[in-house]
């Protein structure tokens, strides 16, 4: 885990005292909060706002006390609030409550609080809290607006049947994968169903299935090929992560990013499996081996694939040792190189009579080369696109047999190296060009090639200025 500007904890408050001392309307927010998590909430002030008066006469656990606050009125509090004037206050207010052991916040000074208010997603018992550390609250004020369209109100009702239902489930002594199949048929079902209340007929039905999956001859591990898409994490399928989130095991390649990986449970085993061309590496056989081990210890593994699984991935040479070893394999897509090029350079690849098939080939061979079976008739159709993927190495021979079979110089070409990452490049060239570009360029790759005439209305806007 990298480092945290701030450490998210939710407190139990229920019957704890918290003392605050001001009376504006920004400390009356504050005290309501306080007040709604089940806090006996007393107020050191002289001079109560209207809404601090109001909050008083509706709730009978807030108490507005006429006079300042003193250090002997800290001791015992579970936190101390203030709406300092000024630094000096602030420091002094600050002094006080940490020598009485209380943590303190000081309202819109986050340099003197131990702790922050956040933005919330209230779907009590669920509730999501966003903090930017004091830095930018508009901006979290945003994000909770986001998160508010996401989650829909009816999660409130299947939160509060999961923290009903938790001392049940855990007194029937599961052991642990059944318990978690519980709770993952919980997860699917509130996903599924938001809008209707849940009953004693899905958690009947989600315990006698947890206890199906339990049983001795269930115990079996499972590989999911999982395809992580070109590299963006919000690009992976909802299906993607929930099999991210019930792994035990991730094996994940080179070009997966880490915030696509930083989405499986946090109890998973992260294995970087990643095959790097010409350099120290796994082999295509020991990831086999690995995936046929994991799983017969019982674990469920995730292969997590760049792109696609199934799409210049060598997923059938691991779907065939699975199935020879016996173990239930699950393939999910993932958004391969060319869509994402495609979707974001705004170019259709299929472009109404102009592009009336779309092919992909690898221009790597098993030797590093150009592949010699290539269908090079269909490649030199000027009636369609082609996305060349692995094709930085043997770009120059390609082309050259592109052009031998008759493919014009002047077709349109692009070359988009690291497609969907904030560092994404492209280059934009005549099909005669590319070579000598993208040699003068320093490309590392990942990259795509384009090829077709359905390029053509690309303007030289749609290449990034750092090219």
């Amino acid at each position: 885990m990298g480092e945290l500007a701030t450490l998210p904890v939710f407190l139990k408050l229920q019957g704890r005292r918290v003392v605050m001392a001001g009376g504006s309307e920004a400390l009356a927010w504050k005290a309501e909060l306080f007040a709604a998590a089940g806090a006996l909430v007393e107020v050191f002030t002289p001079a109560p706002c209207e809404a601090l008066v109001a909050l008083a006469e509706r709730l009978g656990t807030l108490e507005i006390r006429p006079q300042t606050l003193s250090a002997d009125d800290l001791p015992g509090a579970a936190a101390a609030i203030i709406d300092a004037q000024d630094e000096v206050e602030a420091a002094s207010f600050h002094a006080m409550a940490r020598a009485a052991g209380v943590p303190v916040n000081i309202i819109d000074k986050p340099a003197w609080c131990d702790f922050q208010f956040g933005a919330i997603v209230e779907r009590s018992p669920l509730v999501v809290a966003i903090s930017t550390d004091g830095g930018a609250p508009v901006f979290g004020q945003m994000l909770r607006a986001r998160i508010e369209t996401l989650l829909p109100e009816g999660f409130r009702a299947w939160a509060q049947a999961a923290r009903d239902w938790r001392p049940r489930v855990t007194a029937l002594n599961l052991d642990f994968r059944a318990r978690r199949r519980v709770w993952e048929l919980f997860a699917s079902r509130a996903l599924n169903h938001p809008d209707r209340a849940p009953g004693e007929a899905d958690l009947a039905a989600m315990l006698d299935e947890a206890a199906a999956a339990g049983a001795p001859e269930a115990r079996r591990g499972s590989v999911a090929l999982v395809g992580a898409g070109p590299g963006d994490p919000e690009l992976l399928t909802l299906k993607a992560v929930r099999a991210l989130q019930s792994a035990d095991v991730v094996l994940y390649d080179d070009l997966v990013l880490p915030g696509s990986v930083a989405l499986a449970r946090r109890e998973a085993e992260r294995l970087n499996v990643g095959k790097r061309g010409y350099k120290p590496s796994c082999t295509q056989e020991d990831i086999t081996a690995l995936l046929v081990k994991l799983a017969r210890e019982g674990k469920r593994v995730v292969r997590l694939k760049g792109g696609d699984p199934m799409i210049f991935g060598r997923a059938g040479e691991e779907i065939a040792a699975l199935k020879a070893a016996g173990v239930d394999v699950e393939v999910i897509p993932g958004v391969t190189a060319a869509a994402a090029a495609a979707s974001s350079l705004q170019i259709s690849l299929t472009e109404r009579a102009v592009a009336r098939r779309l092919q992909f080939i690898t221009a790597h061979a098993r030797d590093g080369k150009l592949p010699d079976d290539l269908d090079w008739r269909a490649l030199a159709d000027e009636g369609a696109t082609t996305a060349v993927y692995m094709g930085l190495k043997t770009l120059p021979p390609l082309v050259t047999r592109l052009l031998a079979e008759g493919l014009p110089p002047d077709t349109p070409t692009v070359l988009v190296e690291r497609a969907s990452w904030e560092s994404e490049r492209r280059i934009m060239a005549t099909l005669a060009d590319l070579p000598a570009t993208a040699a003068s360029a320093g490309l590392v790759g990942p990259c795509l090639v384009l090829i077709g005439r359905a390029l053509s209305s690309l303007s030289a806007s749609s290449q990034n200025a750092s090219n």
